[in-house]
């Protein structure tokens, strides 16, 4: 009888389960998960879902008594589930010296690492990532643009205003995977379908930093214009660059080198353009200009904040003042802030182009008056 279910074992070896077919989903699982969290921190009809998951409910619905029993039910069955060799088999040497040739390189051939993270568990892995981005973009493309309605207890302002940093930190990842999954001459590199599934992610993570911007637009919207806001905006545009770049450089078969000399020259020349923007007076030309004091709609001017922007503030406060009280006011510290300024441009070491175009305004200013304090009816942001 035992020689008999020893035979059915061995014909039937070939159909068993393996513990790789389950291994090689770990990793996609896992960031998968992780992906889903920081979908859920940037998105609260995806948190809203996550929160109908009762976790204490599923445990009870866990009995330890069951468990117990088939524990104990498989160490009994183990033997006859897994026969051993007769030891007369075991102790044979090899039959030929390729053998012990070929054994390393089957055993590399199967270690964790390899299946964990080998060809079969990143195609894996690139399907649920594509599947849960989709996810993401087709409830961006519902609720924030196409005007769904949301689920009960949630605000379009709640759904806009949120995920705009969790969103960029899920693409930062997504692109480190790329780049780790993806080396050049590697086994999945050259893979068609996994170049395209490559592709669709990455564009898939594109279109979620533009969704990105566009919340981050809609927060300005109501919050007003910040330099760390700002920041925000060029950093989410270089992250957008650096995806795009990635895809050229699978398309191109470049080497990681190549993608770093690239990103390096796109940061150097947007660092360079930045240097001809006068951040501080754009700031203070698009909080006056959309204001609820210029336009009747819009976020209350946060006039303490303008000023500490310094004196390329004053000509944007000097409309402000103009449409409030028909004439130019500021407080006495901002007149010296001034007469500093028009005092630094007369020094030949000091002077800039910009700082002279900002001495012109400042010096056509009409008789100044002391203005009551004002304060923004909100709360002030705390990113600065």
């Amino acid at each position: 009888m035992n020689f008999q279910w020893r035979r059915t074992v061995r014909r039937l070896g070939g159909r068993r389960i393996r513990l790789a077919s389950i291994t090689v989903w770990v990793m996609p699982v896992t960031l998968g998960a992780v992906f889903l969290l920081l979908f859920g921190a940037a998105n609260p009809v995806i948190e809203y879902w996550l929160s109908l998951i009762d976790l204490m409910k599923l445990l009870d619905l866990i009995q330890l008594a069951r468990i117990v029993f088939w524990l104990l039910v498989l160490a009994g069955v183990w033997a006859f589930l897994r026969p051993r060799l007769p030891r007369f088999l075991r102790r044979l040497p090899p039959l030929t010296p390729s053998a012990a040739v070929t054994a390393p390189a089957v055993q590399k051939s199967t270690t964790i690492e390899a299946v964990v993270f080998g060809k079969a568990a990143i195609l894996r892995a690139l399907i649920v990532f594509n599947a849960l981005f989709a996810l993401q973009t087709g409830l961006d493309a519902a609720y924030l643009w196409g005007g769904v309605a949301l689920p009960d207890g949630l605000s379009y302002a709640a759904y806009a205003h949120r995920g705009a940093y969790p969103l960029i930190a899920t693409a930062l990842l997504a692109a480190g995977f790329v780049l780790a999954a993806l080396r050049p001459g590697s086994e999945t590199s050259g893979d068609p379908l996994i170049r395209r599934l490559v592709y669709a992610w990455v564009t898939q993570n594109i279109v979620l930093v533009i969704s990105s911007i566009l919340r981050l637009d809609l927060y300005i919207g109501v919050y007003a214009l910040t330099y760390w806001r700002i920041a925000a905006f060029v950093w989410m545009g270089l992250v957008a660059s650096g995806l795009a770049l990635i895809i050229a450089r699978i398309a191109l078969g470049k080497s990681n080198e190549w993608l770093l000399s690239a990103n390096l020259a796109t940061l150097s020349a947007t660092l360079y353009a930045c240097c001809f923007i006068n951040f501080a007076a754009t700031i203070a030309n698009f909080n006056v200009d959309h204001s609820l004091e210029m336009t009747g709609d819009g976020t209350p001017i946060d006039t303490e904040y303008l000023r500490s922007l310094g004196a390329a503030a004053m000509p944007a406060l000097d409309r402000l003042y103009m449409h409030q009280f028909g004439n130019q006011t500021t407080y006495l510290a901002d007149q010296m802030m001034i007469d500093d300024t028009i005092a630094e441009q007369r020094q030949w070491r000091a002077w800039s182009f910009r700082g002279w175009r900002l001495v012109q305004v400042l010096d056509k200013r009409g008789p100044l008056v002391l203005p009551p304090p004002t304060q923004p009816s909100q709360p002030s942001v705390p990113d600065r």
